[in-house]
């Protein structure tokens, strides 16, 4: 794959493939597309001060000013707000708005698992095969990634949802399937971006980030593992929920200012991810969906 393609998706709203409008892309090519932009990634952007002092930026009150022509140029919906526009104390208040529950409908089929996040969607049927949708020669490193060999072993040949979220998403996000909870597990790391401009030249991305661990236990699918990576300008990744008993749909956590990437793991046999997904997925496409849609079916069903 080109690392200088532009990013398409598939929007099932428009039945066509779109190219997405990235959010500061010119930064994003210079930052990952050369040696100077490199360097300049290791020596501020990747760091966690870096993203400390946007959130800061993003929190103050008068970042407010940025929050309706950011409605406006990305086309949002505010009467999904459950808040409305003017009420929001600075633009990382209005970046994690809640909102209304009918705006998000879940699919209650206990056999389905939904898309956990807004985003543009990937799926990955064989993790051991995900470096078809990277550059030649990459392998997804599971047990790095997880940061625990005993778990990684327990996901071989399983399956993996990439939700990526870009700042013009709905940035809370929340549990694909019915189970039981763990309390979630912090793996620290740097910060770097998780737009595919950058994935494309450095998968490791996934397993070096910052990211939190939650290990869900579902009666229809078995063991599922969520992953919120922080990126670039997200440092902040804020879980919601009481571990234990947690409904399909709940909401799990937010992420502040940024887009990132929640990833979900299946064990192998037990989802079959549904065509759609499927089809542009095998073109290394991404397709949009909402929170709450159906991402697959128990593969028992």
């Amino acid at each position: 794959m080109n690392p200088d393609a532009p990013i398409s998706y598939y929007n099932p709203s428009s039945e066509k493939i779109e190219v997405e409008a990235v959010y500061g892309e010119n930064f994003l090519r210079w930052a990952y597309g050369n040696t100077v932009g490199l360097f300049t990634v290791e020596l501020a952007v990747k760091r966690a001060w870096f993203s400390r002092w946007y959130g800061w930026k993003m929190s103050q009150r008068s970042s407010c000013e940025k929050i309706a022509p950011f409605v406006e140029d990305y086309g949002l919906d505010s009467a999904e707000f459950a808040s409305p526009v003017e009420s929001f104390q600075s633009f990382n208040a209005f970046f994690y708005r809640k909102l209304k529950p009918e705006a998000r409908p879940i699919d209650l089929d206990p056999a389905t698992a939904v898309f956990p996040a807004d985003g543009r969607h990937l799926a990955i049927p064989e993790i051991d095969v995900a470096r078809i949708f990277y550059i030649k020669g990459q392998r997804f490193d599971l047990s790095s990634f997880l940061a625990d060999d005993k778990l990684a072993s327990q996901f071989a040949g399983g399956s993996m949802l990439i939700s990526r979220l870009c700042p013009v998403d709905y940035h809370r996000y929340h549990f694909p399937v019915f189970g039981v909870a763990e309390s979630p597990t912090l793996i620290n790391g740097p910060l770097y971006s998780v737009n595919p401009l950058a994935l494309r030249r450095n998968l490791s991305i996934f397993w070096q980030n910052k990211r939190m661990r939650t290990v869900i236990e579902s009666p229809e699918f078995g063991k599922v593992v969520m992953m919120e990576i922080g990126a670039t300008c997200v440092g902040s990744i804020y879980s919601t929920y009481q571990p234990g008993v947690v409904q399909k749909g709940e909401e799990k956590g937010y992420f502040a200012f940024g887009g990132s990437c929640v990833v979900t793991l299946f064990q192998a046999g037990s989802l079959r991810f549904n065509g759609l997904l499927l089809e542009h997925s095998a073109q290394a496409r991404e397709v949009y969906s909402r929170m709450g849609e159906s991402a697959g079916v128990a593969t028992s069903q």
